[in-house]
């Protein structure tokens, strides 16, 4: 079903999750010692991390780094062989409601029965409860999310008729309805058009200045220094981590892509483009 796609419906025990004095309570995303394996083989190795609140930071590497395990594994999705993510000083279990997630579109069946307007109004069951109906007052809401990202003519277009730029302006509605303090996105502007990419990041923009965070998984260098001020490089460890400015050059990102040429040739453009 769409909904058990959209939301965790597992939860996995965190061991060893006491509060650390390195990760402040106040942070929005805290990550200590976190490692992943998929049938023994580490797909993450030893996390440690602090997510800035009111940033937007893009979490880079090459294909198989584990960008998107990395979120998987802050919501419970994935299991993890050690270590803890806490938001807001909390395992995501005690703290979900002030999280939205954004997946992959490719991990979601677009052919379940619903329309637009009806997925993002699954972003109010978390207030409501799942077996109370949508009212009047949230249906509004879902409405001005749609607006907000630019498609609320198509309200009641079934979701497997919408192009991918459209499905992807959904689920960012829907992660609006949450009304969250952070929003984790797994590859936003993938397969998108430019129209939808530049209403992203307006939206991301506009999210970052109501103090929110994003954290977005993001796989263009080109466009790095222009769509983010916070950056994590990764492959299996954390690389590098912090302000674009500081931490997006040329060192961090031989060590993170191991001298793929062509990857950092177009890092080398961004670098040289960039404002900073």
């Amino acid at each position: 079903m769409l909904t058990e796609t959209l939301e965790s419906q597992s939860t996995f025990p965190t061991r060893n999750s006491e509060p650390r004095p390195e990760h402040p309570p106040e942070v929005p995303l805290a990550i200590h010692d976190l490692t992943v394996a998929y049938h023994r083989k580490p797909v993450l190795w030893d996390i440690e991390l602090n997510i800035p609140e009111g940033k937007l930071v893009g979490i880079v590497g090459p294909n198989g780094a584990g960008k998107s395990t990395l979120l998987k594994a802050c919501l419970d999705l994935v299991p993890r062989t050690s270590g803890w993510a806490h938001i807001y000083g909390k395992p995501y279990r005690k703290n979900r409601q002030r999280v939205a997630y954004v997946p992959q579109r490719e991990s979601v069946d677009w052919d379940f029965p619903v329309n637009a307007l009806d997925v993002v109004a699954m972003g109010a069951y978390r207030r409501l409860g799942w077996f109370r109906r949508v009212n009047k007052a949230e249906t509004a809401r879902a409405m001005a999310a749609l607006e907000q990202v630019g498609i609320a003519h198509l309200a009641k277009r079934q979701i497997s008729q919408l192009s991918g730029g459209q499905q992807q302006r959904v689920f960012l509605a829907r992660a609006l309805m949450q009304d969250a303090d952070l929003y984790l996105m797994d590859e936003p502007f993938a397969a998108v058009d430019a129209a939808t990419e530049e209403a992203i990041v307006a939206l991301l923009r506009r999210l970052s200045d109501q103090g929110k965070t994003c954290l977005v998984v993001h796989h263009d260098l080109a466009t790095v220094t222009t769509y983010f001020d916070w950056i994590v490089l990764i492959n299996m460890r954390v690389v590098a981590a912090g302000p674009v400015n500081e931490t997006f050059t040329r060192d961090n990102l031989q060590k993170t892509y191991g001298g793929k040429l062509s990857l950092l040739e177009k890092a080398a453009e961004a670098l040289r483009s960039s404002p900073h």
